[in-house]
């Protein structure tokens, strides 16, 4: 809204021209999320006590027992400060930008289905998968179509690491998105299972996104570092920013000992919203690397299934997702967070190395 009021004002009053620059208004987004996360925090926690919106914890981990209570659906806060942020601070007649926000809703809104089911039943039991599934479906194959009929969208696919490894996908490259929007949702949903475990690496990949956007919006840039120009793409670097802020702001109260839970509604949203930047800069594939942490939870899981089912009940974790394996191994929550964390960000410095390593 600023930069549509004040930005066409530059011409009379050179202070207003400020507002005409991306990295300041992504600066402007982070705090503004931040700020309303943090101020409003602690009333609509008192709101989700109210509504007894309590987490029901499984007694699989003992440890979990205090957790018993807990509000969850904390994710509504992530897309109220998020949402207002880009609306103060973004070019609202930028296409992209309502695109990741359809993404970012949309996602969010199968995973409130999904909390608000569990909690009327009183169970860790939401929605049936099927349903949820074609829920995320849905809304990923929307913003496909969207994004394929953009002007200057392309279908190829980018291999990381090597130049000139190009593949274009064709009519492929739809369901391909629909494919990484919907994995990357469920990865990070799977990875929420302890106190800031998500959120954290969710603000490294933030970051890692934000300046793959940038890049990938800057014509000079992208020549230089021979990434693929999008023209229009690099708003939606305010867009991350804001991401990163809201982050951070649920981080305060969701940090263990948490005070809130972030639920699948913040997850679910989390998770569509980086899958859809990677696609909206070509880097569909370094995703993996960026959230190698989410791959491996998930990796975990359905090698435990598995390998269950094919040998009639033996287990190759203690449990799944892995974060509950080294729980019932005796190590402490706070400790296994502050090392996936430390994990993250060594994925994320070794996927912004593509920018140069070809």
């Amino acid at each position: 809204m600023f930069y549509n009021l004040l930005a066409p004002l530059a011409s009379q009053w050179s202070a207003f021209n400020v507002f005409r620059y991306i990295t300041f208004r992504s600066m402007a987004a982070l705090i503004t999320a931040l700020l309303i996360s943090i101020l409003i925090g602690p009333r609509f926690i008192s709101w989700l006590h109210r509504l007894k919106c309590g987490q029901y914890i499984l007694d699989d981990v003992a440890s979990h027992a205090s957790k018993a209570g807990t509000p969850t659906m904390g994710g509504l806060l992530m897309l109220l400060s998020l949402g207002v942020s880009i609306l103060l601070w973004a070019d609202l007649t930028n296409m992209y930008i309502w695109q990741a926000m359809l993404v970012f809703v949309g996602f969010g809104m199968v995973g409130l289905w999904d909390d608000l089911t569990k909690l009327r039943h009183h169970q860790n039991k939401g929605i049936s998968p099927r349903a949820k599934l074609a829920g995320q479906i849905a809304i990923a194959c929307v913003a496909m179509w969207l994004l394929i009929h953009n002007p200057t969208f392309t279908s190829n696919l980018y291999v990381p690491f090597f130049k000139g490894a190009v593949f274009d996908l064709g009519m492929l490259y739809l369901p391909f998105g629909v494919f990484v929007m919907i994995a990357a949702s469920n990865a990070v949903n799977l990875t929420d299972g302890l106190d800031g475990l998500a959120i954290g690496p969710t603000i490294v990949a933030a970051i890692v996104y934000s300046i793959f956007i940038y890049v990938t919006g800057h014509a000079r840039f992208a020549d230089y570092l021979l990434v693929p120009f999008m023209p229009g793409v690099g708003e939606v670097t305010v867009l991350c920013a804001a991401l990163i802020g809201s982050g951070l702001g649920f981080l305060w109260f969701n940090a263990y000992p948490a005070q809130v839970f972030m639920g699948d509604v913040g997850s679910l949203s989390i998770g569509g919203l980086l899958g859809y930047l990677a696609l909206l800069c070509k880097q569909e594939l370094i995703l993996a690397v960026v959230g190698g942490l989410f791959v491996v939870e998930t990796l975990s899981v359905i090698l435990q299934v598995s390998y269950f089912r094919w040998t009639g009940g033996k287990r190759i974790f203690r449990m799944a997702p892995l974060h509950h394996h080294f729980e019932l191994k005796g190590i402490p929550e706070s400790k296994i967070i502050i090392r996936f964390w430390i994990t993250s960000v060594l994925l994320g410095l070794f996927a912004l190395s593509v920018l140069k390593l070809r």
